[in-house]
């Protein structure tokens, strides 16, 4: 190449990288303006939200309190919040114990997943390799389910790694990649480029439901935590969520769109394998919430300047009503019905060695 070509080359990637500074910094800006004129968020004591039916959620209100833990009552979900002493990127709570992954800020950041006791203060932590993306416990809390991403930086991506674990009384089992997965015609799923996220546990503290992923295909998977093994049940099915009742499934879907990140709700009949398209029709790229056993709830952000903001809706699970948003300036919902009781779970654990198969 010539040194002429070299130098317009080079003017056109200075010119780009400009355009890109220009644009992180307005939208760092814009983000800042807001942050600064954004009405003062309303607070109540932690305690009282907790000793009634209550919804845990990450804070996604811009300001100093953005990411923070925070639960308002079901009975008044759009009113004043409780606010935790921890930031979480991902949280979940039951009624006696709540789990938070943790990201630390600077060039390097650094990940990990803390347990939280019944008033949700962090007891202990460990590690986590990877972004975080996914975070859920057994009802009793014996049982939490992280996934992070290794490579890549979202299930949109055209290459993506995840790793998925599941710590049991605090005692971190192994990677699911290394557990036996069988896939709908009996063969063993052994590809190199395997995948699991999106676990979601049933009452026994065995079965449990995942994704499980290969060559551009999803599965739902049904697993067991003592015989560590997985069976595909449908395909098309990603991050799934068991109904309190046990008989449905959420799902997000991609409906034969080849578009990467692209996705439905829907849920399954686990009876009568009957699938129920939600009656939200945009993209949402989030592991659902049962409200009840009629409904789900799901996390959306915004648009344009506020889209560092996102807001929890909910929408019937029989594909009836429309979709309204339940707590606003809120992700990562878990619901819960009762007031805190019991003793909390045994602390998380640091992870053991990764073995392969």
């Amino acid at each position: 190449m010539t040194r002429g070509r070299l130098l317009v080359l080079g003017g056109v990637v200075a010119a780009c990288v400009a355009l890109v500074v220009v644009y992180v910094l307005q939208v760092r800006h814009a983000g800042q303006v807001s942050a600064a004129t954004a009405p003062p968020v309303a607070t109540v004591p932690m305690g009282g939200v907790l000793a009634v039916p209550h919804v845990v959620f990450r804070s996604t209100t811009l300001g100093a309190d953005y990411g923070r833990l925070a639960a308002v009552p079901l009975s008044d979900p759009s009113g004043p919040r409780a606010l935790g002493g921890v930031s979480c990127e991902r949280v979940y709570a039951t009624a006696s114990s709540g789990v938070c992954v943790t990201a630390s800020g600077g060039m390097a950041p650094t990940y990990a997943v803390s347990t939280l006791d019944a008033g949700l203060a962090p007891t202990a932590s460990a590690a986590l390799a990877g972004l975080p993306s996914r975070a859920r416990m057994s009802s009793d809390g014996r049982l939490v389910a992280t996934t992070t991403f290794i490579s890549g930086h979202s299930y949109a991506s055209a290459s993506f790694s995840t790793a998925t674990v599941i710590r049991d009384g605090g005692r971190a089992l192994p990677n699911l990649e290394t557990w036996t997965t069988f896939l709908p015609d009996g063969q063993r799923l052994v590809a190199a480029d395997r995948n699991y996220w999106g676990v979601t546990f049933a009452a026994d503290d065995d079965t449990f439901y995942a994704t499980a992923a290969s060559g551009g295909t999803t599965w739902l998977v049904r697993g067991s935590i003592r015989a560590r093994t997985m069976r595909a049940l449908r395909t098309d099915a990603e991050c799934p969520s068991l109904s309190p009742d046990g008989r449905h499934v959420a799902y997000k879907k991609r409906l034969g769109n080849p578009t990467p990140g692209v996705w439905r709700l829907a849920t399954l009949d686990l009876a009568s394998g009957a699938e129920t398209l939600l009656a939200e029709t945009r993209d949402v790229d989030d592991q659902m919430e049962w409200f009840d056993d009629a409904s789900v709830l799901y996390a959306l952000p915004r648009t344009g300047t506020e889209a560092t903001t996102s807001d929890v809706w909910r929408v019937p699970s029989d594909g009836t009503g429309q979709p309204a948003v339940l707590v606003p300036n809120a992700s990562s919902p878990a619901v819960v019905a009762a007031p805190a009781a019991g003793p909390t779970p045994a602390a998380v654990q640091t992870p053991e060695p990764r073995t392969t198969s």
